[in-house]
């Protein structure tokens, strides 16, 4: 990874979780000129190989620097996502907001992302939320990257100063397979990505759950080969 000071370019944060989304949204804020700092978290997931996914990544893609902060919302469970007992909805699509949905997870994450970009004189924020191909998660809508962009422009001194904050959401109304598209045009490896719920330590992918089944059908309707490495 270039971990070398990059003064010719502005300074991006990039949050970089390990999946395809947010994978083609890091190849698109470098392919826009910006100097990439990716910020991962561990929030108790149970599919901790996304971690090393985005490490990967942000080698791979040419990030100037990548942290991994620890926020154990694992305490508070009430996802599949965070909590062993509750099980991954698998074989099914699902109706309505889904047991894999992370109470506030987005909002947390994107104040991280806030902190660390005020920290570095950057204005911009990138996110890889998609309202299109999607599990239904309230906090990856349109409206609401707005209501935050709006907040942090409030909440923070540099905004107050006169250096504005744009959250920017690249992804927010393209399906999976232009997503897809997107990445392979900028170079994206998706074989290094970890998109399952509940992938194995080694990013095996279960090939049954909802964000398996939105990727294998993304890759179908792009006519890109799928080089998803199946556990089983």
């Amino acid at each position: 990874m270039d971990t070398s000071p990059a003064p010719s370019r502005p300074a991006a944060i990039v949050l970089l979780s390990g999946g395809l989304d947010s994978a083609t949204t890091l190849a698109l804020a470098r392919a826009q000129g910006f100097a990439c700092y990716c910020l991962s978290v561990d929030y108790g997931q149970r599919h901790r190989a996304e971690l090393q996914a985005a490490a990967a990544l942000a080698t791979a893609l040419g990030a100037v620097e990548q942290r991994v902060l620890r926020l154990p919302l694992s305490e508070f469970g009430a996802s599949a996502l965070t909590d062993e007992t509750i099980a991954v909805p698998v074989d099914q699509a699902m109706a309505g907001i889904p047991i894999t949905y992370v109470p506030a997870r987005n909002t947390l994450l994107l104040a991280l992302a806030l902190a660390w970009a005020e920290v570095l004189g950057s204005r911009d924020v990138f996110v890889g939320v998609n309202a299109v191909d999607y599990s239904g998660y309230p906090d990856c809508r349109p409206a609401y990257i707005a209501a935050f962009e709006q907040m942090a422009n409030l909440a923070t001194r540099a905004a107050v100063e006169g250096a504005r904050l744009r959250i920017h959401a690249p992804l927010i109304d393209l399906s999976k397979a232009e997503i897809i598209q997107r990445g392979m045009a900028l170079g994206v490896d998706f074989a290094l990505t970890v998109s399952c719920y509940q992938a194995d330590a080694t990013g095996g992918a279960c090939g049954r759950c909802d964000s398996c089944r939105l990727r294998r059908a993304g890759f179908a309707a792009a006519g890109v080969p799928d080089p998803t490495r199946y556990a089983d």
